[in-house]
């Protein structure tokens, strides 16, 4: 695509990352996708899984300690638009090493932020947050709401954030703001719900439930946060946020007995039920009015119909997944 802009997607090992990035690919948007790992298994990479129009540009680059290597980059490339999924973004996790989180979200970051704020070719830079940083809330909210973080990760994430409100307002830095509801879909990690419980299901093995599931979420599929987040990066207005969102609430029960349901497997033959972990949100319902009234954007993907994507996808991977990482994996 000629003279279009030009994305760089930091983090796109996550799944978040990869997926947007393949999604840019397929509008076809040239992208330099960089993670702070060498590129996952194909599994994980739906770039990788079909051709696009768009080119895909693989560099391996850690915001802890190659921002040299990202300034080169960024003079070499000279990409128009930053999307970032960089994080260290394990909720329970992040209790047991809390300065790694710190380290990664807020000082790594807003070291980057320092580096991208000097750079002369940046139209936008698309920050990819999180929801946890306003804590378990009652109602729909919107984006106004006041944070109350709960977990280290959560606060780590929320300093991030506050970082960047004063970037924008003291260097006018062209900064948006995405908070989605809990993403799924295909190429998802094997330790995230939807996926570690078909994944069970098909397997024959115990599934442990956390608190018995009484949380509830709204899960959104990935290829709609994309479509939002490519809006948000061409057409949201600098320094504002846009909650990425359904309005399907289930709780995390009733999202597996559906998985189950869908596998033909009994709830009581594959589940243990486990205690909660600390600081975890009962909920958290984003009101995305603001999204669909200002960029027109409508989230497109039922949750039944996404399991079954999932499915699919575990279905075409089946050889594959077994030999996968299927439990977190923390790096400093």
């Amino acid at each position: 695509m000629a003279g279009s802009p030009k994305f760089l997607v930091l983090g796109s090992n996550s799944f978040s990352g990869a997926t947007f990035t393949a999604y840019l690919a397929e509008q076809g948007y040239d992208v330099l996708a960089t993670s702070r790992s060498r590129e996952a298994n194909v599994a994980f990479l739906p770039y990788k899984w079909r051709d696009s129009p768009g080119a895909v540009q693989f560099e391996q680059v850690d915001i802890n300690h190659d921002l040299d290597q990202l300034d080169a980059l960024l003079k070499s490339e000279r990409p128009t638009h930053v999307v970032n999924f960089a994080a260290q973004s394990m909720v329970g996790e992040s209790w047991q090493n809390p300065d790694h989180w710190m380290m990664t979200n807020v000082v790594s970051t807003v070291q980057l932020h320092e580096r991208l704020r000097r750079y002369d070719g940046l139209e936008r830079y698309v920050h990819v947050t999180t929801p946890e940083v306003y804590g378990s809330t009652e109602g729909w909210i919107r984006e106004d709401h006041p944070f109350n973080p709960s977990t280290p990760y959560a606060v780590s994430r929320a300093a991030g954030d506050m970082s960047l409100r004063t970037y924008h307002q003291t260097y006018e830095f062209p900064v948006v703001f995405t908070r989605a509801a809990n993403v799924y879909g295909p190429g998802q990690q094997l330790y995230r719900i939807i996926p570690r419980t078909v994944l069970a299901a098909i397997g024959g093995q115990k599934l442990r439930l956390d608190g018995g599931g009484v949380s509830v979420r709204v899960f959104i599929h990935m290829r709609d946060v994309s479509d939002a987040t490519l809006r948000i990066a061409m057409n949201g207005t600098i320094g504002d946020c846009y909650h990425i969102s359904g309005y399907e609430l289930v709780s995390i029960r009733q999202l597996v007995t559906m998985i189950l349901d869908r596998l033909g497997r009994r709830f009581e033959d594959c589940v243990e039920i486990g205690p909660e972990r600390l600081g975890k949100d009962t909920s958290y319902t984003l009101d995305s009015f603001k999204l669909r009234s200002e960029l027109g954007w409508r989230d497109r993907c039922s949750l039944a119909e996404g399991i079954d994507d999932v499915v699919a996808w575990a279905e075409q991977f089946k050889d594959a997944l077994p030999d996968l990482p299927n439990r977190y994996e923390h790096k400093p």
